[in-house]
């Protein structure tokens, strides 16, 4: 055996016969490197045990096995975009036998990664160093089974590369089945608030069919909660379903679920690029076929990027854990191997939409301001009233998603509750804001909203 080593790398070289008649045992630790470990002996480090039929299955008399111990933090290798989890001791171990790829084993190898007791809010997963995930490569799970200790945690992978022990945010138990109750029955009062609000904003349409302006503002809300509809009830089969299907059934659901939560996104925009066109360009009910064009990119541009996420295979079974290695659900959504299409197409895209909506809510906000300043808006509409309708504006932009940014660890677990009370009741909200600035005195219709809107026409005809 041959053992070498430089700051943050130490390898072991080890020339190993095809007939062996045992296990190879190496252990290892962060500051000592790998070294072979004796039957007899116990070491509180880490172990590699490497089965002997993968040593018999070599062609030559003897086989080289090297195994390199790294610190990835010293030598600033295998960092992963957007990783949540942590790299226990920043150590990275790889093994390779002979010059060829090994795969495939019947009987896996076994690494074991010492540690004491691990804090309540993480749990351990066995990793490896995947060159084909995304474009620089990342952490995959796939081919490895991870087994928790108190002691340490014993990795069994069919395969031989880069392996290490990630330690990802998880909720407890109790948490997490909190969590999936209220959400279900939010979910539920949410559906039939989201209903009643559809039922409403059909009525008014069909009431006052001379307004172009009224009609199009409803008919954006009636998409709008209808795709919030649709969000709860995938939610709902999603949560029933998912442990229950077939694979290809859960990548049916998983997109289905997607494309929900995407248009529900998409017409969030919308309606801060309708409130934009009505109060600065002043220019939303004089497009041809207006309302029919935003259904067409309210509707059709989440269906073409859920397209690409399925030709990519980005869906299949998730799985949620808790703190004590447990499945508590399992959901047909993004798989862990492609959560970079999670952050681009969730992360991502409602980030810019809500960057964009809360600047929309600005303009118009401090647009009212000066209206009211000079007297175009009634002086003596209740304050309570106009609050009300503000929250409701702020809300249907879809303010309270932006929750999500202060979810991204687990630790803040009244964030959590925030996020999922006010999300799973979004309907609820839309609907009151709608009986609100819509009734009963119709012929006021929007309030100060019209108000403006006729004043910013007078003017624009005035000025040309």
């Amino acid at each position: 055996a041959l053992r070498s080593g430089l700051a943050g790398l130490k390898v072991l070289l080890l020339n190993v016969s095809r007939a062996v008649t045992h296990d190879v045992l190496i252990t290892f630790s962060p500051t000592e490197g790998p070294r072979v470990l004796n039957m007899t002996e116990k070491g509180k480090a880490g172990k590699v045990q490497l089965p002997r039929e993968i040593f018999r299955s070599m062609s030559s008399w003897t086989v080289r096995m090297v195994v390199t111990v790294l610190n990835i933090q010293q030598l600033g290798m295998f960092e992963e975009v957007n990783q949540t989890g942590q790299v226990l001791d920043d150590t990275v171990v790889g093994i390779t036998v002979g010059d060829t790829s090994i795969s495939g084993l019947q009987d896996p190898v076994q690494l074991t990664f010492a540690h004491g007791q691990l804090p309540n809010n993480v749990t351990p997963q066995c990793v490896f160093w995947d060159t084909s995930k995304g474009q620089a490569g990342g952490w995959s799970s796939s081919g490895c089974v991870t087994q928790p200790g108190d002691k340490g945690t014993v990795c069994s992978c069919d395969h031989l590369t880069f392996f290490t022990l990630l330690l990802n945010p998880a909720l407890d138990r109790s948490t997490a089945q909190a969590l999936i109750a209220v959400a279900t029955i939010g979910c539920r009062v949410a559906m039939a608030f989201s209903i009643f609000a559809i039922a409403f904003c059909i009525f008014l349409r069909c009431r006052f069919r001379s307004e172009d302006t009224l009609r199009i503002n409803l008919g954006l809300h009636v998409n709008l909660v209808g795709s919030l509809l649709l969000l709860n009830l995938a939610f709902l089969l999603n949560s029933r379903l998912s442990g229950e299907t077939q694979l290809g059934t859960c990548k049916v659901l998983g997109g289905l679920t997607h494309y929900c939560l995407l248009c529900c996104f998409t017409w969030m925009a919308l309606e801060g690029s309708h409130l934009y066109l009505l109060f600065v360009k002043v220019l939303g009910t004089y497009i041809h076929h207006y309302l029919a064009k935003l259904c067409l990119v309210g509707w059709g541009f989440p269906a073409l990027v859920v397209g690409v996420a399925g030709v990519i295979g980005s869906y299949g079974e998730y799985s949620i854990q808790a703190t004590d290695h447990q499945v508590i659900a399992r959901l047909c959504w993004i798989t862990s191997e492609h959560v970079l299409v999670h952050y681009i197409t969730n992360c991502g895209y409602f980030g810019l939409i809500f960057l964009f909506n809360m600047a929309v809510f600005g303009v118009v906000t401090q647009k009212s301001c000066c209206l009211q300043g000079t007297g175009v808006v009634q002086r003596d509409r209740k304050a309570w009233k106009v609050a009300l309708v503000a929250m409701g504006l702020f809300c249907l932009l879809g303010a309270t998603w932006a929750l999500v940014f202060l979810t991204h660890s687990t630790s803040s677990v009244p964030m959590l509750y925030l996020f999922t009370i006010l999300n799973s009741l979004q309907g609820i909200f839309i609907f009151i804001w709608l009986v609100v600035l819509y009734y009963p005195k119709t012929k006021e219709i929007t309030g100060s909203l019209s108000h403006i809107i006729r004043h910013d026409k007078t003017t624009t005809v005035s000025q040309g």
